[in-house]
């Protein structure tokens, strides 16, 4: 993680001027007003990641500096979630005691949820052993935490790989397993900001939702009250097995999900594939009015745009506003923007979550 400075009295105006960019950037497309949410000026990282220092008999979290070599103490982080920041410092003390513990780790991970699960992720240059567990094991009871320790190719859990997050969205709360190591929302409060954002912009839509890179389904389970149906691709096999678990758990019976690219399952739609994987879905009596994308940083390749635009309503959420403008030039051919949303995921740093919903012309 890179250092930011955390300065609740300076919140206001860096956000002003993070929506005055995004102005100007997307100007050409004839924008609608810009809905802007907001962070929590303090403890909002859910996720987080540390490197550990060894300096004599001294072993400390760094940060780094815009250059990733130079090294910053931390005594104290106001970024990350209360009950991630309320231990972490008390169990680097109690490692630096502990000489097993201690010993070639590199690396302390994080993964708490805003009803104050955490897990932590002990990460190091060497292969762990029973005397490692030994020590280990008791940090379980005493900071009310799941363990993990990880060396190259090992993993040592105890007692779970994952977290159970419950996000409030319009009233009703949704249970998501957050598996380690598996992508999930770093700003929960903002998360639950987007997701209601999502349904009331797609309140119209009606008919069926095809959603390309759904993860664990943080849009996926929320959305499916506004669609007869939700059909959902997702990569990860990890992601995938938290997505079915997430589907089973909040009681939704109008999704399916499947582990393939996204350019597979178009190609099954056009007709120009097949697969077994989806013999029983019955896609054929699928009207799908809507196309939801939430990609990675890179944005969508040429080949998915053209895809997504074969769809009446786009809906597509970006962590890069660079890589969104560049899709836009080509979508907003089609399609125009209806509503466009900037979500403070990363207050304090130049990283900006946008959301646009777009309709064909």
């Amino acid at each position: 993680m890179a250092l930011p400075r955390v300065e609740p009295e300076q919140y206001d105006a860096l956000l002003a001027a993070k929506q005055a960019r995004i102005e100007t950037q997307f100007a050409e497309f004839d924008l609608p007003d810009i809905e802007v949410f907001t962070s929590q000026p303090e403890h909002y990282r859910l996720r987080a990641e540390f490197r550990t220092w060894h300096e004599g008999d001294d072993l400390y979290y760094v940060m780094f500096e815009g250059d990733k070599r130079t090294p910053v103490r931390l005594d104290s982080c106001p970024m990350v979630s209360k009950r991630i920041h309320d231990m972490m410092f008390e169990l680097i003390e109690v490692i630096r005691l502990d000489p097993v513990l201690r010993f070639k780790m590199f690396q302390v991970d994080f993964l708490s949820t805003l009803s104050d699960e955490l897990l932590v992720s002990l990460i190091y240059h060497r292969k762990l052993d029973d005397e490692w567990i030994e020590h280990a094991r008791p940090l379980r009871e005493r900071f009310n935490i799941d363990v993990i320790g990880r060396s190259r190719k090992q993993k040592i859990i105890m007692d779970h790989d994952f977290v159970v997050e419950t996000l409030n969205i319009k009233g009703r709360d949704y249970r998501y397993q957050q598996t380690e190591n598996g992508f999930t929302q770093p700003n929960g409060h903002v998360c639950e900001k987007m997701i209601e954002w999502a349904i009331d912009s797609t309140a119209q839509a009606g008919g069926d939702l095809v959603e390309f890179y759904c993860g664990n389904g943080n849009f996926t389970l929320p959305l499916a009250q506004n669609f007869r149906r939700v059909v959902a691709t997702e990569i990860s096999k990890v992601s995938v097995r938290s997505a079915e678990w997430n589907i089973a758990e909040n009681g939704i019976d109008n999704i399916d999900v499947l582990r393939m690219p996204s350019e597979d399952l178009s190609l099954i739609l056009k007709g120009e594939k097949t697969s077994r994987k989806v013999q029983d879905l019955a896609l054929e009596t699928c009207e799908f009015s809507t196309v939801l994308v939430d990609p990675p940083r890179a944005g969508l390749d040429e080949h998915t745009v053209e895809q997504i635009c074969e769809y009446p309503h786009i809906l597509y959420i970006s962590c890069n506003p660079d890589t969104l403008h560049a899709n836009l030039e080509q979508i907003s051919k089609t399609h125009k923007l209806e509503r466009f949303a900037i979500f403070d995921q990363f207050p304090y740093t130049d990283h900006l979550e946008c959301g646009v919903y777009l309709t064909r012309r």
